[in-house]
Formats: C-alpha cells, structure tokens, sequence
C-alpha cells in the first residue's frame, strides 16, 4: 500500500516557514507601517475616518483640522476634499490605542477605537476632587499623593462604618462636601453635593467613588444612610471608579438624591450625618 508523502519542494517551503518570521509578526510589521501612513503631521494622533485632504494630498486629523488656517504640510488651502481611498485602507487595519505608551496593549479597528479609549483604564486620571477647578492629570498611584499634598484640607477616616459629617448644609448655592474613607486596602471619597439641577429647586446628591479601576470598583458595595426622628433613608450601590467620576452618576439620579426639605428632617443644628459603610461582595 503506497503512503502520500510531503513532495521534496513541499518540504523547502515548510523550512523556509520555521526558518523565516512568523506569520502573525509579518502581518503586525505590516500594520504598524500602514498605521505610520495616518499619523497626523501636527500632533502624531491618527487620521481617522471621515478623511479630508488638502488639494495636494496632505491629510491632517479631525481634532487639529479646525485650528488650522491652512495644510500644515505645503501651506495650501485645507478645503474639503474626501479621500476614499485612504478610508478603505484605514478600514482593513488595526491601530493601537492611543494610550499604548501608558502600558495598553490593545490594537483595534479605528470604528471601535475612540469608545475603547474613553473607557481605557491606561488613560490618564483626573483630580477625583468635584468642581473644575483642579485640572491636574497623573497615574493612578499618584492620584492619592495628589490629594494628600494639593488637597489637604479633606479628612481622612479609619474603617469599614464611619460617619460622613456635612457641616452648614443651609449655605447658600451650589456646595461641596468631600471626605475620604480607608479600608480594605483601598481609599474611597465620598462626595455630597448640593446644587440646582432643575430651576428653583436644589437638591443633595451623595456618592462614594473608589480610588481605584472600575474592575477593582466591582468588588466593594456601600451603603449610605441617613438616620434620625424616628426616619431612615438609605441607598446601596457598587462604588464609582474614579476613571468615570460622578458628573454623569448625579445627572442620571444614580446616587442618593434627598431635597432640602428631607434634609431638614435628619440634620441637627444645620449639620447632617451620613453613615457609611463600605462591605466587600
């Protein structure tokens, strides 16, 4: 009985396959010098889709392209010319995200790379502190060496239950009240917020993030709750990783939300309490 064998030129090719790069490092070499293509002149992001060009070819991505007065390559007008050519390119290859020298490793389709990069856990953090006032900007182990130096005046308590003390609750306007909570290993702000989210009417939003990823933010649940004149109010939830803040949390009533008038009810001498504690699931 006669048994198919490889042919002897099967054979080379097979050698010459071990003896060469792999496959996969051939395709990556080449994505990265097809990527290179669409990197702006200006501030070395990617030139995504739509894509414009100048009159001679240049292209310059959609961020930097209304700053400019004219193409920052030849100097002539920008205009609104649409390349078709370079799209379809663009949509056949991988790029890397843009915090990739911050440690992320992900390279995908450019369709799916902005939502990747809002939610990056490579992305640089942003002062947790509410209120815009703080613009500073740092990696995530230098956030709390930030507020211990920048924003000393927040305290600091010790444990798993403590009680979040709000001071002065009837001042006037939109005010903060900010405190920090340590336990587990980790640092939790807690955040009360008064302002006027619909007109003539202001209302207290209280939360607790973690200073910390939204994956290690799964972990842990709080409990909020306000006690006193024989009434409880009390909300539980999955704390907000810094990396989301608590802008979109309050906007969505996703926290617990009381009225000044309910606030009334459990503050004492115009100061109110809040008991907090933090469990792990």
């Amino acid at each position: 009985m006669s048994m198919n064998r490889p042919s002897a030129a099967a054979s080379v090719n097979r050698k010459m396959i071990r003896q060469n790069p792999s496959a996969s490092q051939a395709v990556a070499s080449a994505n990265v010098d097809l990527t290179s293509i669409f990197e702006c002149p200006v501030c070395f992001d990617y030139v995504l889709p739509p894509i414009l060009q100048c009159s001679s070819g240049h292209l310059v991505c959609s961020t930097c392209r209304p700053k400019l007065q004219c193409c920052p390559t030849c100097r002539g007008p920008l205009g609104s010319i649409r390349n078709l050519a370079m799209e379809k390119v663009a949509s056949t290859i991988m790029f890397p995200c843009r915090y990739n020298s911050g440690g992320c490793g992900v390279s995908l389709p450019f369709s799916e790379k902005t939502e990747h990069e809002e939610s990056c856990e490579f992305r640089p953090y942003t002062c947790p502190c509410p209120g815009a006032s703080c613009k500073w900007q740092g990696a995530l182990d230098a956030v709390m060496p930030h507020l211990m130096h920048t924003h000393k005046s927040i305290t600091t308590l010790q444990g798993e239950d403590i009680v979040f003390l709000a001071t002065d609750i009837n001042l006037p306007g939109a005010v903060d009240w900010v405190m920090m909570q340590s336990c587990f290993g980790h640092h939790f702000m807690l955040v009360l917020e008064k302002q006027e989210k619909f007109e003539g009417h202001q209302q207290f939003f209280a939360i607790v993030q973690l200073i910390g990823t939204r994956k290690q933010s799964e972990n842990f649940v709080y409990r909020l709750e306000l006690n006193g004149n024989r009434r409880r109010l009390a909300w539980e939830a999955t704390p907000r990783s810094i990396h989301e803040g608590i802008s979109s949390a309050i906007s969505n009533s996703d926290c617990l939300i009381f009225d000044t008038s309910m606030a009334q009810l459990f503050a004492e001498n115009g100061n109110l309490g809040i008991n907090v504690t933090i469990s792990m699931c």
